[in-house]
């Protein structure tokens, strides 16, 4: 099979695109002929090696966490899944090796759940990162309910973007920042958008002059500083970026949890959330997509298009 590998921790012009023999399987695992695969800031970082302290790799590596695929075989163990299933996946695993910039990967069953039907493969590749993350944000670390309002920062991202229809579908009003060029995208998603900067507080404040309930940060650059003129004394706050810059701030890391992700693509699947894709690449220009993720010029996710 093809896969993009690395052999030393570097710039992206440390990617190669090489053959590898089929991967092996475990009793629980299945293997998936990969369709597509989401790539994510943390890609960037393993590839520079700024983790190497808390990740071990074992080179050559081949990265990426998430995936969209047909299932075309499963191992003994394996019940829940069958040869021809379509699934996502979020296949992080606790030494860098095994990734998804690859034709195939055989992963343990318990990293998949069945792909959303209404998302194409290269819309399902973008979600289960950023979607757990968004999810767990959402429901489980600011709990926010029906007839709250949340206000996102950072609402056009792929974990922003995601954040403010899950709260949506909770029932919550959300107020989301961004910048200009992208409030036609947050209003599309049901967000009230408002600009960064001088004058955000009394914009928030004109949206909602008793305040916000909940605050999720998801763009960082001192976005929380203003939050106790914009919000309620009670309110709930985390961040998925910088958690120390405002006290009582919950941090959120996405984990696997496939609860959690079954009821996303039932969310995708209820047409109450969508995934945005930014720019699409073929396996051999892994490099470029890389790069092109760097720039931070993306308008949704950046996708491998890895086709059949």
């Amino acid at each position: 099979m093809r896969a993009v590998v690395y052999r030393r921790y570097g710039g992206p012009e440390v990617l190669e695109v090489v053959d590898l023999d089929e991967p092996k399987m475990a009793q629980d695992s299945v293997l998936v002929r990969i369709k597509a695969a989401g790539l994510n800031p943390a890609d960037i970082k393993l590839r520079q090696g700024v983790m190497e302290q808390a990740m071990d790799a074992w080179f050559p590596v081949i990265p990426g966490w998430d995936l969209a695929g047909v299932v075309e075989a499963v191992g003994p163990a394996v019940g829940e899944f069958a040869v021809g299933d379509e699934v996502i996946g979020y296949v992080r695993q606790p030494i860098l090796r095994y990734g998804t910039y690859a034709e195939k990967i055989a992963t343990p069953s318990c990293t998949l759940v069945h792909k959303p039907r209404r998302a194409t493969w290269t819309e399902a590749a973008g979600l289960p990162l950023a979607a757990l993350t968004a999810y767990q944000a959402v429901v489980h670390a600011l709990d926010v309910a029906d007839g709250e309002t949340l206000l996102v920062h950072g609402g056009a991202g792929g974990v922003g973007s995601l954040a403010v229809q899950i709260a949506q579908a909770q029932g919550a009003r959300v107020i989301a920042t961004g910048a200009e060029i992208n409030h036609d995208y947050l209003r599309s998603l049901g967000a009230e958008a408002t600009a960064y900067g001088d004058g955000l507080v009394e914009r928030v404040r004109s949206l909602a002059p008793g305040g916000v309930h909940a605050v999720l940060d998801t763009a960082g650059r001192g976005s929380l500083a203003t939050t106790a003129s914009l919000a309620r004394p009670e309110v709930r706050v985390a961040s998925i970026v910088d958690p120390t810059s405002y006290p009582g701030t919950i941090a959120v890391y996405a984990r696997l949890d496939l609860e959690d992700l079954t009821a996303v693509v039932r969310l995708v699947d209820d047409a109450k959330v969508t995934v945005r894709v930014g720019a699409t690449f073929p396996l051999d220009e892994a490099a470029d997509a890389q790069r092109f993720l760097e720039t931070g010029e993306a308008r949704g996710k950046v996708i491998l298009d890895i086709g059949s």
